[in-house]
């Protein structure tokens, strides 16, 4: 879909933290949003909700978002309880009738209801769901060890707490340097930003792996650095699966650890908190064992998200984390992030004085 003009419904949910996927096409694709649908919201501006965006408008029904001109109709939050409400069901297939295309990163795929799917087909429209993983996904083989580019994967303490942000943002810091970077999406916030990716979340846990090999192979042509967008936390009861099929799958060559700094419990966003989250320096032992176990590998820095601390209070977590951890930390959305980039060209040296060698 070429430059498409976005209505993004997140009803009932469109907040700084728990909008994902609104609040990042938002930030990295703002030209293409026409409108927000959040009734709760409504007669605000992105900007007043979120702090960045500007005035891309809040509207309170699907009419006044489709008054807007928009050529597709993105799903921006999860649902409660994950199932499409019948509301929701209703604006979309408006939006089909109207001319507009569907994209959603469900988990329920839009395409199997039979009644969006005949008025897809009746009105010429298409419905793409990004978390619907490709066919024929092989079980991981080490592959990914091969590459020539060097490899970063972000990792993290917890759910939701930057680690596809980061890279996007290194993604361009390092391009900015000349270099070939990209960016490897493995959700599906992501790939509506990059354009392509596999949603490794739905693939089934035997070719999590395999996935993960399949996008760096992919990510390595023509690049200089492949920046892999991480998942989950590696003890996080409900997602740790995810995260190591992403580390092993990989074989990356460094990780950049990934902290929301107010966070002190693993999912308490969503559930009673009750897993406390162990120290910074920990996690760094944590991963690079793990991680090595198939590859060697090692963190090279760490990425706070500081979006609800002050100014003050925000560089103070970054000094912090260094202090606690020896590595280089910022907030590469908030701050300069060249603590990180420089950390990345100094480790992409050694490695490529390595394979040298070899």
């Amino acid at each position: 879909m070429a430059d498409p003009r976005y209505l993004i419904i997140a009803d009932g949910n469109f907040h700084p933290l728990e909008s994902k996927t609104a609040n990042s096409v938002i930030r990295y694709h703002p030209d293409r949003v026409v409108a927000v649908l959040d009734r709760r919201s409504a007669g605000k501006t992105v900007q007043d909700v979120l702090g960045f965006g500007g005035p891309i408008p809040i509207v309170a029904t699907i009419d006044e978002g489709l008054a807007k001109q928009p050529t597709a109709v993105m799903i921006g939050i999860a649902p409660a309880g994950g199932k499409l409400p019948d509301e929701w069901t209703a604006w979309l297939a408006k939006s089909l009738a109207a001319g507009c295309d569907l994209i959603s990163g469900l988990h329920t795929f839009l395409s199997d209801d039979p009644t969006l799917a005949a008025l897809a087909a009746k009105h010429g429209r298409t419905i793409v769901d990004a978390r619907k993983p490709p066919k024929n996904i092989p079980i991981a083989a080490g592959l990914a060890r091969l590459v020539d580019p060097f490899v970063v994967l972000t990792v993290g303490t917890d759910c939701n707490v930057g680690k596809m942000t980061a890279q996007l943002q290194l993604t361009a810091a390092l391009k900015a340097r000349g270099l070939r970077t990209n960016f490897v999406a493995t959700g599906q916030t992501g790939i509506f930003i990059e354009g392509w990716g596999t949603a490794v979340d739905a693939v089934i846990a035997d070719f999590i792996a395999g996935a993960a090999e399949e996008l760096v192979l992919r990510g390595a042509k023509d690049a200089d650095i492949v920046l892999v967008e991480g998942q989950g936390s590696i003890n996080h009861p409900g997602y740790s699966g995810v995260t190591l099929g992403l580390l092993h799958g990989s074989c990356r060559d460094a990780l950049i650890l990934c902290h929301q700094s107010t966070r002190d419990y693993i999912g308490e966003y969503r559930t009673t908190p009750w897993l406390k989250i162990p120290p910074l320096a920990r996690y760094v032992e944590m991963y690079e064992l793990i991680g090595s176990a198939v590859h060697p590998t090692k963190v090279i820095g760490v990425c706070l998200n500081t979006f609800d601390m002050t100014d003050a209070d925000a560089r103070a977590a970054c000094r912090e984390a260094e202090r606690e951890t020896g590595l280089p930390s910022t907030d590469p959305v908030r701050f300069d992030p060249t603590p990180l980039v420089d950390a990345m060209v100094r480790e992409r040296e050694k490695y490529q004085g390595k394979k040298g060698k070899q």
